[in-house]
């Protein structure tokens, strides 16, 4: 399937590393000129140089999602800027990602942390740019859940959490935006060979073990499905998640 996304802008959260590189790759590939984000100077810069060395178009906005209400506002307002005042395509990515830990051992502080940057901010920017997108007919958000919203995972309450929290959104705002033009739908990945993981690849042993494919997904297969659900490739299309886990979430 030949994906384009000539002439769209997009926003993608935490792309300075993991599978917000994989996203921005894909979608600056696919021909849209992309607002790097994420809370690193010189990664958000490294990753910038990789995407235009490519010949593709791409900006980098520094934003802490952790940093509250304002910090989100000002995201958004930075990164329409930064491409001519119009934002097409929304990517929530960024996370807080949470070590494996019981229930009663979780600090009440890493909950109001973990909300927010995975379901406030989400909900804040969606909020913003895709009233701006129904305005003009046409846009996309895509949300990037996880199979710890799909199935239960020891130890990972409060992440699984917020993720099925996002799906939930997805649905909602389905609903809410379709008559409009507006696109919103859900990207889960499963386990994904990202920096982090690979550094922690024993303690991931017994998930791997059970995906059905047998091997864990790449940063680059979770962007080309962004890709995807962002390009008009996926024009009828609300609502939706697409699982990239290997088949992980149907054993």
């Amino acid at each position: 399937m030949n994906v384009q996304l000539g002439g769209r802008t997009a926003l993608v959260t935490g792309s300075t590393g993991g599978i917000g590189v994989g996203i921005a790759r894909a979608l600056v590939r696919a021909g849209a000129t992309v607002v790097v984000s994420g809370r690193h100077e010189q990664r958000g810069a490294d990753v910038v140089a990789e995407l235009t060395a490519e010949g593709g178009q791409a900006t980098f906005v520094r934003a802490d999602l952790a940093d509250g209400e304002a910090a989100v506002r000002a995201l958004a307002d930075q990164a329409r800027d930064a491409v001519g005042g119009r934002l097409d395509v929304l990517v929530n990515n960024a996370a807080m990602l949470i070590d494996p830990e019981a229930t009663p051992d979780v600090p009440a502080p890493l909950i109001t942390s973990a909300l927010h940057v995975n379901v406030t901010a989400p909900f804040l920017l969606t909020g913003i740019l895709a009233p701006q997108m129904a305005e003009r007919g046409w846009g996309a958000v895509v949300n990037i859940g996880s199979i710890n919203g799909l199935v239960g995972m020891s130890h990972s309450a409060l992440y699984s959490a917020t993720k099925a929290a996002l799906h939930s959104l997805t649905k909602s705002w389905a609903a809410e935006f379709a008559a409009t033009g507006v696109r919103v739908n859900t990207v889960a990945p499963g386990p994904t060979a990202t920096s982090h993981n690979l550094a922690r690849e024993q303690l991931l042993a017994p998930i791997i073990a059970r995906i059905p494919s047998g091997q864990m997904s790449t940063i680059d297969d979770v962007g080309a499905a962004v890709a995807f659900l962002a390009s008009d490739a996926a024009t009828n299309i609300h609502g939706a998640t697409l699982t990239i886990d290997g088949g992980f979430a149907i054993v």
